[in-house]
């Protein structure tokens, strides 16, 4: 009997649908309350899942979903910056 590897499922504050973490992407807000992307998934901090896609995003902002996963309000200016960031990583 072979070990099989357990897969890291995460939620995205979007769709709220179940994926495995390395299809995702990791929003990450640091011990000095700044919100950043994290694109190796292995920076220190609370972090957020969202879908590889700018739907997702949007549903996250408009349903506040990132905000209460990362227990912070987010400005608009940080919002423009995160979506700027998945925009050029989808290659738009």
């Amino acid at each position: 009997m072979g070990h099989v590897k357990k897969i890291p499922l995460r939620k995205c504050v979007g769709c709220q649908e179940m994926k495995n973490k390395n299809e995702m992407l990791r929003i990450l807000r640091t011990g000095e309350d700044e919100v950043i992307l994290d694109t190796t998934g292995r920076k220190n901090g609370r972090g957020a899942y969202v879908c590889y896609s700018s739907e997702c995003f949007e549903k996250a902002k408009k349903t506040k979903g990132l905000e209460r996963a990362l227990k912070m309000a987010i400005t608009s200016e940080t919002y423009e910056d995160l979506k700027k960031e998945i925009d050029a990583i989808e290659g738009k």
